[in-house]
Order: C-alpha cells, then sequence, then structure tokens
C-alpha cells in the first residue's frame, strides 16, 4: 500500500515508538511519506496514518477530506476515541484486509470574517462561537428560514453525530450514532433556563448571527480557533464532502463508549452477581 503519515506533535516525529512503527510498515513493503498540508498528497495513496491522539486526528481529516484519501488513527495520546487503533495491531490488520471504511459526515463552516482562503472551513466534530470577554452573547439561528428564540448564553455549537461526544457532550448533548443522519444545535452555560439541545436533520442550512456589548467573539472549528468581530454572520451546511475513516475489524462505536468514555460505569453493573 501507498501511505501518507501525518504526525502533528513536535516530539512524537523523534518518538522511537513512530520510528519503530515507521521502519515496520517499510520493512511489510508499504511506501510511506510524510504530509503536512493537502497538497502534499501524492496520487495512488490508499491512506492517511495519523499519528497522535484525537486532536491530530481532527486536523489529519481536515487535510485528507478535500481529497477523498481515508484516514486510520493510529493512537499516541491519551483518549483514543478518533484514533483508536493500537499501533501493535494495525500492520497486521491492513495486511489482512481485517478494517472497513466508512464515512463520516462534516459541518461546511462559512464566515466573511475568517482568513482569505479559509471563508469555508470543514468541521468533523462541531463548530462553536463563545464570547471572548465578560459579556454574555446573543445568538440569532435561523433553521432552514426559521427563527429559533435568541440564545443567550456563553456561546453555541453545531455538532455532527461525530462529535456527539465530544464538546456537545461535555454541554449537555445527546449521544448519536456516527451513522446518524443529524446535527445538534446546543447552546453553551445558557442563562434563559428554558433552551435545550435541538436536533436538526443533516439537510437543514443554519445561519447564526451575533451581538454583545463586547466588539469580538471567538469561532471554534474543531480545533482551530479565530477571532471574529461580534456582528459576523455564519452560515453552517452538510459539507460536500465526507470523512472516509478506516475502521479496524474489532472497532465498535458502543464498546468505545464503555472503555473510553466508561459509559454505564456504575458498581451495580458488575458481571459478578452479589
Amino acid at each position: 500500500m501507498k501511505l501518507a503519515y501525518y504526525i502533528k506533535k513536535v516530539r512524537l516525529k523523534s518518538d522511537s515508538r513512530v520510528e519503530a512503527l515507521l521502519d515496520r510498515f517499510r520493512g511489510a513493503g508499504h511506501v510511506l511519506y510524510p504530509v503536512g498540508q493537502t497538497s502534499d498528497f501524492q496520487p495512488g495513496t490508499d491512506a492517511l496514518l495519523s499519528l497522535g491522539g484525537d486532536g491530530t486526528f481532527l486536523s489529519a481529516a481536515s487535510l485528507a477530506a478535500p481529497v477523498g484519501v481515508p484516514v486510520l488513527g493510529v493512537n499516541f495520546g491519551r483518549l483514543g476515541f478518533l484514533s483508536e487503533s493500537d499501533p501493535d495491531e494495525i500492520l497486521d490488520a491492513l495486511a489482512g484486509g481485517d478494517y472497513t471504511v466508512e464515512e463520516r459526515e462534516l459541518l461546511q463552516v462559512c464566515c466573511d470574517a475568517l482568513p482569505a482562503g479559509e471563508n469555508c472551513s470543514f468541521a468533523l466534530n462541531e463548530m462553536s462561537v463563545m464570547r471572548m470577554g465578560a459579556s454574555m452573547l446573543g445568538v440569532e439561528v435561523e433553521v432552514d428560514g426559521s427563527a429559533l428564540p435568541t440564545y443567550w448564553a456563553d456561546g453555541l455549537l453545531v455538532a455532527t453525530s461525530s462529535g456527539s461526544t465530544a464538546y456537545s457532550l461535555s454541554v449537555g448533548g445527546p449521544i448519536c450514532l456516527p451513522e446518524t443522519k443529524v446535527f445538534i444545535v446546543a447552546p453553551i452555560s445558557p442563562h434563559n433556563l428554558n433552551v435545550r439541545p435541538l436536533i436538526v436533520p443533516e439537510s437543514s442550512r443554519l445561519r447564526i448571527s451575533l451581538h454583545s456589548r463586547d466588539d469580538r467573539a471567538v469561532l471554534t472549528i474543531d480545533n482551530r480557533n479565530y477571532t471574529v468581530p461580534a456582528d459576523c454572520r455564519i452560515e453552517v451546511c452538510a459539507a460536500p464532502v465526507r470523512l472516509k475513516r478506516l475502521r479496524p475489524g474489532h472497532s465498535n462505536f458502543i464498546n468505545a463508549l464503555r472503555s473510553r468514555l466508561l459509559w454505564g460505569k456504575d458498581v451495580r453493573n458488575g458481571s459478578d452477581p452479589e
């Protein structure tokens, strides 16, 4: 196979574990080369190895999705929810064809206040807008032209089903299976207590506008942060491309919830009856 690899953390580039893994791949006859941006991909590349944690996977996804190269997350980080593959197991999995390629929905986030060339960016997990100063934000949201009540909050996020186990989960959003075709609209620390996260179809187009006594706000697209004017307008919809993700044969979303997020961890759920 012809494999690209991406390393975000500088310290991992000289990590002996990473070097040993790359040597094993070369020894098995695979062609390897590094990438740092989308234009680095060579024709005929079969997959991109994301070497690191979930933050590295998010960056790798933004590189690979536009060119349709599948991403395989190899866990050299901590949680490893997206980068779930064990470095000691992936070589055998690829050699034996013990994997599937799944597609994940992406958000397309468009805002004129973003830097030139990044007016429309993709997000695998979520986009969020948050207050920068002490004043709360008033967030106006239209879903397919229908206005929701104003959110008075520290901010607002829009998450994909993939992102339901990320930032959205921490603000009280639901857990969605990755194949669920929905987006989650959720306020961040709302100051009006009668608002709840809202589930909308992935076909929805959202228009977001802000007002605040502060003149700046923070727009986050996955793990990328931007300072934007507090009166900016943001449009969010499904991206025209999807992320292809290599999933090892033993991978299972429900098992990942149990093992990574300790879902259902309770002394009453022990396997041995009292």
